[in-house]
């Protein structure tokens, strides 16, 4: 019984975060067509107006839309966060098998891993993009060293615990390929694993690429960013709340929503965490 209200639960939080982030990919996309105003337009006459039926979030400090300016960086956010994710994905995947497959580049890879994770990742982030300017290809570079290191340690943790199930040792055994084995065997028997953990990275990486815009290392103005919106608008918050408000509820959203789809996969996948109780 418990088993099934468990799955339920899974079912129930992985659909409600997956709607809560499909709807601000529908505004970023339907907003911006139907918007008449220019992101980067501004207009001294209408500076920090009130949300109403022409700015439907109002005006910033210089008379720039922040409406429209939202669903370009919602579209900044989700693409760089995409875009981190399949690379320190793939990178900290292969790290992470190579490691534990050939125990030759264990204490290698691992020890290079382990040197980059004594940093917090966003301290790590914050400085990377710091030496290589702000920009768009910048802030991913920066991210996904970032966040490598994790995922490696997830996939290497997990590759271990699939090479000491039978069905491995007898396919050694049989004589199939390296290639053979951890097509065929271990990305299969990881991907669970590793897919939470994914769901996670991207979280974080929206979250940290808007603490980099807001810090002033991130997305190079003029081009809108959620964090450089929020970091513009905290002279005005007092006179003008709106400005910081509805680019940090966005950010807010958009992370709930991520966070919500890996605590429902991590429940349906994890057989532990079905069982108890």
């Amino acid at each position: 019984m418990n088993n099934i209200t468990k799955k339920k639960n899974f079912n129930s939080y992985v659909v409600i975060g997956i709607i809560l982030l499909i709807i601000p990919m529908v505004v970023s996309i339907i907003g911006s067509v139907m918007s008449s105003h220019d992101p980067l337009e501004t207009d001294a006459l209408n500076k920090l107006q009130k949300p109403c039926t022409t700015y439907l979030m109002g005006t910033d400090d210089v008379g720039r839309d922040i409406f429209t300016r939202v669903t370009i960086g919602i579209r900044v956010s989700l693409l760089i966060g995409l875009s981190v994710t399949i690379i320190s994905t793939i990178l900290g995947m292969c790290i992470g098998i190579i490691s534990a497959y050939y125990k030759n580049t264990e204490k290698i890879l691992m020890r290079i891993v382990d040197g980059i994770m004594a940093f917090p990742s966003i301290i790590l982030a914050i400085v990377l993009a710091g030496i290589l300017g702000a920009g768009t290809k910048n802030i991913i570079v920066a991210l996904s060293v970032s966040y490598i290191p994790t995922l490696a340690r997830v996939t290497r943790n997990a590759t271990l615990e699939v090479l000491s199930k039978e069905y491995v040792e007898s396919a050694v055994v049989l004589g199939k390929s390296d290639s053979y084995i951890i097509f065929n065997y271990i990305i299969p028997n990881i991907l669970s694993q590793v897919i939470v953990q994914i769901t996670y990275t991207f979280a974080m990486a929206i979250l940290h690429e808007s603490i980099l815009s807001f810090l002033g290392v991130g997305i190079k103005v003029p081009t809108p960013s959620l964090g450089g919106m929020v970091n513009d608008g905290r002279n005005y918050i007092s006179i003008a709340p709106w400005i910081i408000t509805f680019p940090g509820l966005t950010i807010s959203w958009i992370v709930l929503a991520l966070n919500m789809v890996g605590d429902g996969l991590s429940e349906w996948l994890n057989p532990r965490k079905k069982n108890r109780g």
